[in-house]
């Protein structure tokens, strides 16, 4: 049984060419079987194991056996594990700035994630809350935007402050964060809490939000000191950029 799978498998990967492959493209076989043949073939180099249950099958160009596309490995990456935009490409994805960084940075609330699928050019911040899991990516970015105090925006303080009100002023977004909200540090504890002030959210959240910081400690909240509320929330006078 096991000689008849390692030949079926051995086959289709041949037949296709240049992709990648996982257990769920053989469904049809028994999967313990599919495994040991793809680790197998791996020994072997007839396909280049990436993570745990990807694989790569390379086609052979002048410059010697192709290498595998970053595009399309990342969504790999995100099957697994959950991973969100941070630094640069957290403050684009709000228009704050149009730089684009020389090293891509992200986040997750994983371990770990597969460097091979993710690429070797990447910075990645781990140990993000687990609560993030119930985020969307663009909800979990704006974390990552006030946890840095919006510092790669491009924008005035006054536009940046706009900025993020106008995005989450719209229903569920703010209340999206609230899910996530008491497992931040205090300082954007903080934030989002003169942000749901200013835009009027419900006060029993802001009063929960007040009562897990300390009323004595005092908060930077770099551009974003220019929140109305801000000196409510125990943020430390703006300073001029």
């Amino acid at each position: 049984m096991d000689r008849a799978v390692a030949r079926t498998v051995r086959q289709r990967i041949e037949d296709n060419g240049e992709r990648f492959w996982r257990f769920t493209d053989f469904r049809d076989l028994p999967i313990a079987a599919v495994a040991k043949t793809l680790s197998r073939l791996a020994k072997l180099g007839h396909v280049q194991r990436l993570s745990k249950g990807i694989y790569y099958r390379s086609r052979p160009t002048v410059f010697g056996p192709s290498r595998p596309n970053l595009s399309l490995l990342q969504p790999l990456a995100a099957e697994k594990n959950p991973v969100f935009p941070a630094g640069l490409a957290a403050a684009s994805l709000f228009g704050l700035t149009t730089q684009v960084a020389k090293r891509r940075e992200v986040s997750t609330s994983a371990r770990s994630l597969p460097r091979k699928l993710l690429g070797e050019n990447i910075v990645i911040h781990r140990g993000r809350p687990s609560a993030w899991s119930q985020l969307n990516p663009k909800d979990a970015a704006m974390l990552e935007l006030l946890r840095t105090r919006a510092q790669n925006s491009e924008l005035s303080p006054d536009e940046t402050v706009q900025r993020i009100l106008s995005r989450l002023a719209g229903p569920e977004r703010f209340e999206a964060l609230m899910k996530a909200a008491l497992t931040e540090p205090p300082r954007v504890r903080a934030m989002l809490g003169a942000i749901g002030q200013q835009l009027g959210k419900s006060k029993s959240f802001l009063t929960m939000l007040r009562a897990s910081l300390n009323p004595l400690s005092r908060y930077d909240f770099g551009v974003l000191a220019g929140l109305k509320h801000a000196k409510d929330w125990n943020a430390t006078p703006r300073t001029k950029r």
